[in-house]
């Protein structure tokens, strides 16, 4: 039985397979990889950084899609149902909407894949595929095996390999599918795994890809202290929360933490109110930041504009709280209502939705009626705090306060200058062609 696991890459990053990719591997399909028997003959293709064969000969295909790329993941699953081969997806998209995603293909897997893809593939061989296969329960990480990174071209990468550690997350914010998708319970693999995991990688330089590394602060601590040794680096997210444990972030840095990705999400009580952040609310994000820069860990600040109570003020004054903290890079995300949150259903309930094109859910463009702007409005202010972010004198105001690891700020910086271009030429590009539904602001 010959498999090929496919990830998608998004319309605007079709671009990237010409050259090496500033991007992470994809995980999930390379773990299943390690799940498929070896008697079958399992390939893997990211198509962020490598074409797909359209006249490849299989027995089944897998694609994992999320919103932003299913559309794409969609035309390869009709391409090759017409050649006659078998085609089963999964992923946060097709687990949110099964009924849509089964016009494209065979089945679909419904939540995390792991338990149920070994029946998956014998079913698939037999020739007696079910139309969804749902797995009801959060699977257990401690048998987790270690991702087929061999059947990934590993020079297309800028950090050819990643870890995790854990999954789900108790916050329940209504914007994000992280908890629909992995569930409100944290869960966590055995620590001296993911050490043998960590050691055997052949770079220094690695990225847990965890959505809260130090979700569990006990484990988190476990890890670390074992990683020390090991005289490896490595970047992750986490909460802001970290900073209120000094044991935990000096064994961060000692086992060699060079930067955090923190969702801040607003500097707004009301809007962290709104959207079920709760966890934010009340921390004084100065100080937090002072703890974390004083251990030399350098902090990609993560915020998201749109919400309800957002305000042309609020953007402004988000600029200026990350030029006089100095964070070393900013995501401006676009508010993005994907299929599956309380806030897709919010807003369609609201009739706020503008159209279903999933390529264009990306965090890059705006896909419904803010209540203060007209979505043209709000993407102009993004792109207005990306520019006033991203330049020479903002590039010397945000200098780090400690020059370690500084080669990791010029990095991001130059990176983000770069990237803004381009993201404003495609988003002027999208304006011309979605200007009919942009509609006109929304009253509050």
């Amino acid at each position: 039985m010959r498999v090929f696991l496919i990830a998608p890459a998004a319309t605007s990053y079709l671009w990237r397979k010409r050259r090496a990719a500033f991007t992470m591997p994809p995980m999930a399909l390379p773990v299943l990889a390690s799940l498929t028997p070896p008697e079958a003959d399992v390939r893997l293709i990211d198509e962020a950084v490598e074409d797909v064969d359209l006249k490849l000969d299989a027995d089944l295909v897998g694609l994992s899609a999320m919103t932003a790329n299913v559309s794409r993941a969609y035309a390869l699953a009709d391409h090759f149902r017409s050649r006659g081969i078998p085609v089963v997806m999964g992923g946060v998209h097709p687990s949110s909407l099964p009924q849509e995603a089964l016009q494209h293909c065979d089945a679909v897997v419904v939540g995390e894949a792991e338990n149920l893809w070994p029946r998956v593939l014998k079913e698939a061989a037999q020739g007696r595929l079910e139309r969804i296969y749902k797995q009801s329960a959060p699977v257990s990480l401690e048998t987790l095996p270690t991702p087929r990174w061999d059947l990934l071209r590993a020079n297309r990468y800028f950090i050819p390999q990643t870890v995790q550690v854990s999954r789900g997350c108790p916050m329940a914010c209504s914007f994000c599918s992280v908890s629909s998708y992995f569930g409100r319970s944290h869960r966590s693999r055995p620590i001296p795994q993911v050490i043998a995991e960590v050691k055997a990688l052949p770079r220094k330089l690695f990225i847990f890809v965890d959505d809260n590394i130090a979700g569990d602060p006990d484990t988190a601590k476990e890890l670390f202290a074992a990683m020390i040794p090991l005289k490896k680096k490595w970047v992750g997210q986490c909460s802001i929360s970290i900073s209120e444990d000094p044991e935990l972030l000096d064994l961060a840095t000692r086992s060699g933490c060079l930067g955090l990705l923190i969702g801040f999400e607003s500097i707004s009580p009301a809007v962290l109110r709104s959207i079920g952040k709760r966890s934010n609310l009340g921390r004084k994000y100065e100080e937090a930041i002072r703890r974390i820069h004083a251990r030399s860990i350098h902090i990609q600040g993560s915020f998201i504009f749109g919400f309800d109570d957002d305000t042309a003020e609020g953007i402004q004054s988000t600029v200026q709280f990350v030029k006089q903290n100095r964070l070393t890079g900013v995501n401006y995300c676009h508010l993005t209502p994907f299929p599956g949150t309380k806030l897709y259903a919010d807003l369609q309930q609201e009739g706020r939705i503008l159209h279903q094109d999933w390529a264009r859910y990306d965090r890059q463009n705006i896909v419904f009626r803010p209540r203060h702007f007209t979505p043209e409005e709000l993407q102009d202010k993004i792109f207005w705090a990306y520019h006033q972010t991203y330049n020479w004198r903002s590039f010397w105001q945000r200098r780090p306060f400690s020059f370690q690891h500084f080669s990791l700020y010029l990095a991001l910086n130059f990176g983000f200058m770069k990237g803004v271009r381009k993201m404003e030429r495609d988003a002027q590009k999208i304006r011309q062609e979605f200007r009919p539904h942009s509609g006109a602001r929304a009253g509050s």
